[in-house]
Protein backbone atom coordinates (compact mmCIF):
# COMPACT_ATOMS: atom_id res chain seq x y z
CA UNK A 1 0.00 0.00 0.00
CA UNK A 2 1.83 3.18 -0.85
CA UNK A 3 -0.33 5.32 1.61
CA UNK A 4 1.47 2.86 4.35
CA UNK A 5 4.85 3.57 2.80
CA UNK A 6 3.88 6.64 2.88
CA UNK A 7 3.58 7.06 6.78
CA UNK A 8 6.51 4.80 7.65
CA UNK A 9 8.60 7.59 5.50
CA UNK A 10 7.37 9.97 7.31
CA UNK A 11 8.05 8.60 11.00
CA UNK A 12 11.28 7.52 9.27
CA UNK A 13 11.79 11.45 8.13
CA UNK A 14 10.55 12.80 11.54
CA UNK A 15 13.70 10.61 13.34
CA UNK A 16 16.35 11.59 11.25
CA UNK A 17 15.88 15.05 11.35
CA UNK A 18 14.99 14.95 14.84
CA UNK A 19 18.53 13.13 14.97
CA UNK A 20 19.90 16.10 12.96
CA UNK A 21 18.72 18.36 14.74
CA UNK A 22 20.20 16.98 18.11
CA UNK A 23 23.81 16.70 16.45
CA UNK A 24 23.19 20.09 15.26
CA UNK A 25 22.26 21.97 18.48
CA UNK A 26 24.81 19.43 19.98
CA UNK A 27 27.58 20.66 18.13
CA UNK A 28 26.68 24.36 18.94
CA UNK A 29 26.43 23.75 22.57
CA UNK A 30 29.34 21.54 23.33
CA UNK A 31 31.88 22.83 20.76
CA UNK A 32 31.27 25.74 21.70
CA UNK A 33 32.87 29.77 19.96
CA UNK A 34 32.83 29.39 16.35
CA UNK A 35 30.11 26.50 15.96
CA UNK A 36 27.56 28.26 16.66
CA UNK A 37 26.26 27.69 12.99
CA UNK A 38 26.00 24.13 13.62
CA UNK A 39 22.17 24.54 14.22
CA UNK A 40 21.46 26.54 11.39
CA UNK A 41 23.67 23.62 8.69
CA UNK A 42 21.76 20.79 10.87
CA UNK A 43 18.21 22.57 9.91
CA UNK A 44 19.31 23.37 6.21
CA UNK A 45 20.18 19.56 5.82
CA UNK A 46 17.54 18.71 7.80
CA UNK A 47 14.99 20.63 4.88
CA UNK A 48 16.95 19.02 2.03
CA UNK A 49 16.04 15.56 3.69
CA UNK A 50 12.26 16.64 4.39
CA UNK A 51 11.75 17.83 0.35
CA UNK A 52 13.24 14.70 -0.94
CA UNK A 53 10.92 12.55 0.85
CA UNK A 54 8.30 14.76 -0.01
CA UNK A 55 9.14 13.96 -3.47
CA UNK A 56 9.50 10.37 -2.88
CA UNK A 57 6.23 10.55 -1.01
CA UNK A 58 4.17 12.34 -3.31
CA UNK A 59 5.25 11.07 -6.92
CA UNK A 60 4.08 7.48 -6.85
CA UNK A 61 0.93 8.59 -4.98
CA UNK A 62 0.18 11.11 -7.64
CA UNK A 63 0.93 8.17 -10.65
CA UNK A 64 -1.51 5.81 -8.85
CA UNK A 65 -4.02 8.88 -8.97
CA UNK A 66 -3.27 9.63 -12.19
CA UNK A 67 -3.69 6.61 -13.72
CA UNK A 68 -0.15 6.29 -14.86
CA UNK A 69 1.06 3.48 -17.30
CA UNK A 70 3.97 1.33 -14.33
CA UNK A 71 3.13 -2.28 -15.03
CA UNK A 72 4.63 -3.21 -18.01
CA UNK A 73 5.24 -6.71 -16.44
CA UNK A 74 1.69 -7.14 -15.62
CA UNK A 75 0.64 -6.73 -19.27
CA UNK A 76 2.88 -9.07 -20.78
CA UNK A 77 1.80 -11.96 -18.58
CA UNK A 78 -1.62 -11.05 -18.89
CA UNK A 79 -1.26 -11.03 -22.68
CA UNK A 80 0.52 -14.41 -22.51
CA UNK A 81 -2.32 -16.07 -20.33
CA UNK A 82 -5.05 -14.39 -21.87
CA UNK A 83 -3.71 -16.18 -25.43
CA UNK A 84 -3.92 -19.58 -23.75
CA UNK A 85 -7.42 -19.07 -23.09
CA UNK A 86 -9.80 -21.03 -25.47
CA UNK A 87 -11.54 -18.59 -28.12
CA UNK A 88 -9.15 -15.74 -27.91
CA UNK A 89 -7.52 -14.86 -31.36
CA UNK A 90 -5.64 -11.85 -29.80
CA UNK A 91 -5.54 -9.35 -27.55
CA UNK A 92 -6.00 -5.29 -27.64
CA UNK A 93 -5.62 -2.71 -25.53
CA UNK A 94 -4.82 -3.78 -22.14
CA UNK A 95 -4.76 -0.87 -19.38
CA UNK A 96 -4.06 -1.49 -15.42
CA UNK A 97 -4.89 0.65 -12.78
CA UNK A 98 -4.24 0.72 -9.14
CA UNK A 99 -7.04 1.56 -6.82
CA UNK A 100 -6.18 1.02 -2.83
CA UNK A 101 -4.50 -2.45 -3.23
CA UNK A 102 -6.08 -3.68 -5.79
CA UNK A 103 -5.48 -3.83 -9.40
CA UNK A 104 -8.32 -3.36 -12.43
CA UNK A 105 -7.43 -4.18 -15.50
CA UNK A 106 -9.29 -3.19 -19.11
CA UNK A 107 -8.62 -5.65 -22.05
CA UNK A 108 -9.69 -5.74 -25.14
CA UNK A 109 -10.11 -9.23 -26.90
CA UNK A 110 -10.44 -10.67 -30.33
CA UNK A 111 -12.96 -13.66 -30.60
CA UNK A 112 -13.87 -15.15 -34.27
CA UNK A 113 -16.66 -12.76 -35.28
CA UNK A 114 -18.68 -15.70 -36.29
CA UNK A 115 -19.11 -16.84 -32.56
CA UNK A 116 -22.52 -15.54 -30.74
CA UNK A 117 -22.79 -12.66 -28.32
CA UNK A 118 -23.05 -15.07 -25.82
CA UNK A 119 -20.39 -17.39 -26.65
CA UNK A 120 -17.90 -14.15 -26.71
CA UNK A 121 -19.29 -13.11 -23.51
CA UNK A 122 -18.86 -16.68 -22.23
CA UNK A 123 -14.89 -16.46 -23.37
CA UNK A 124 -14.52 -13.35 -21.74
CA UNK A 125 -15.91 -14.70 -18.03
CA UNK A 126 -13.43 -17.85 -18.36
CA UNK A 127 -10.62 -15.41 -19.07
CA UNK A 128 -11.45 -13.27 -16.02
CA UNK A 129 -11.77 -16.28 -14.07
CA UNK A 130 -8.63 -17.30 -14.92
CA UNK A 131 -6.30 -14.25 -14.56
Amino acid sequence: SSSLKADAWHHRSDAITSLMAFIGISIALFMGKGYETADDWAALFASGFILSNAYLILRPALGEIMDEHLYDDMVEEIRDISQKEKGVIATEKCYIRKTGMTYHVDLHVIVDGELSVNEGHEISHSLKDRL
